[in-house]
């Protein structure tokens, strides 16, 4: 029987949970490295790219927060332990004794690797009528790209 609050078969909707989870630990993984990368900046781009990186964990926060309620919304469990986002992001932590371009190259990867994961999971959601999760995924997966942008505009 599906859920009378979202009208997504069971089955379909534990497929896109596991989408969501993904998304919320390679996010979550984002999240600290972007602070990370905020705090050990150094160089002669540190005030832009201070302000760039806070700018980027600022904006991952509320992604988190999104992504887990929507889990939330369709009766799953939202993963909150740190270790399990680790094993399952695509996005690695870093220890941030990097130099400042080879900030900016990590981040835009996993800028890039976020919007891939969110790209799959709009089709996904769309391929189950899940129009809320198809738009939110939308959504963050364009908020990613346009942070790639910004930050491959820094190596150029």
């Amino acid at each position: 029987m599906a859920s009378t609050a979202t009208k997504i078969e069971p089955s379909a909707a534990a497929e896109i949970i596991e989408g969501l989870h993904q998304s919320l630990a390679e996010t979550v993984v984002a999240t600290m490295k972007a602070q990370n990368f905020h705090w050990n900046v150094t160089g002669m781009a540190f005030g832009p790219l201070h302000d760039l990186f806070q700018t980027i964990y600022e904006d991952h926060f509320t992604g988190q927060d999104e992504l887990a309620e929507r889990v939330k919304a369709l009766d799953g469990h939202a993963e909150g332990r740190l270790s399990e986002h680790l094993k399952r992001s695509a996005v690695q932590e870093s220890d941030g004794k990097l130099d400042a371009a080879a900030m900016v190259k990590e981040l835009t990867s996993d800028q890039e690797t976020l919007s891939s994961t969110l790209r799959a999971l709009a089709a996904l959601a769309d391929e189950h009528g899940d129009i809320v999760t198809n738009d939110l995924a939308i959504e963050r997966a364009n908020a990613h790209d346009k942070f790639a942008w910004m930050l491959r505009s820094h190596l150029r």
